[in-house]
């Protein structure tokens, strides 16, 4: 069984789901997000970009501002944390949830959260602002330009939090365990950092398997059924808006770790 997220700014509403069966008989959860009533969806976002200008410890620079970025390359516990502590980096953090919610539990380490969508990075930051969380920053950039941002060997951990699986062999460049990503998440990790996927599609979980397979290192956990196996030593309750979804609907959540040797 897949799921595919599906903006549909023609609806108003909170987040639906729908069931749909492809015609290979896969049945596929889809997962509508629409925009308030309060405001147009253009309206709410432009306000939203407006108040991340406002914010701390938030960097806005997609492909057309990377000739203005600072240097942040090997200075993040420096500059903007200021502080020596692990550094810890959310891929794909949609609305920050996890990168909040992990740095309320482990505030001896520093976050970031990445993501390229700012109306949804909003809602993390504006959180981590309010309640002056020191140690979480916000990166709103392409995954494919952290190279940019990154020093090699800085970062400690990176999560992947319920990416698009992308099913579709012709979109398999988009995976975030693709060989090229994964290619690009050895050269910043520390040896010894360790990646973390967590996912509702065991299409993902099974493709992310057989790539690791290529990289030296070690599986610290695995499990098919993370909720099963409450050993795997890090706070289970901290769970993104889809995670919610889906656990609620009976979906089964696969979690792995991987420490680069």
């Amino acid at each position: 069984m897949h799921r595919v997220a599906c903006p549909n700014p023609q609806l108003s509403g909170q987040t639906k789901t729908r069931f749909l069966t492809d015609c290979t008989g896969t049945k596929i959860l889809y997962v509508f997000s629409h925009p308030t009533k309060k405001f147009p969806l253009t309206k709410r976002k432009l306000q939203r970009f407006a108040e991340l200008e406002t914010m701390q410890r938030v960097f806005q620079y997609p492909y057309s501002k990377l000739d203005h970025v600072p240097d942040l390359k090997g200075n993040w516990n420096k500059d903007v944390f200021k502080r020596d502590a692990p550094l810890i980096v959310e891929l794909g953090c949609g609305r920050g949830e996890y990168t909040v919610g992990l740095a309320e539990r482990y505030p001896d380490k520093n976050y970031i959260g990445v993501d390229i969508k700012g109306a949804r990075l909003w809602r993390g930051a504006k959180t981590a602002n309010e309640e002056n969380m020191l140690h979480v920053a916000f990166l709103r950039t392409n995954i494919q330009l952290i190279p940019y941002f990154f020093a090699p060997q800085e970062i400690d951990e990176i999560w992947l939090t319920f990416p698009d699986p992308q099913p579709t062999d012709a979109r398999e460049e988009r995976r975030l365990t693709n060989p090229k990503f994964l290619n690009i998440y050895q050269q910043f990790l520390k040896p010894g950092g360790t990646l973390h996927l967590k996912t509702d599609s065991t299409f993902l979980f099974d493709y992310t398997l057989s790539m690791l397979k290529n990289i030296r290192g070690e599986f610290i956990h695995q499990t098919t059924d993370l909720y099963a196996h409450p050993e795997v030593g890090f706070d289970l309750s901290i769970k993104t808006t889809y995670e919610k979804i889906f656990t609620d609907k009976g979906f089964k959540i696969s979690y792995l770790a991987f420490r680069l040797l």
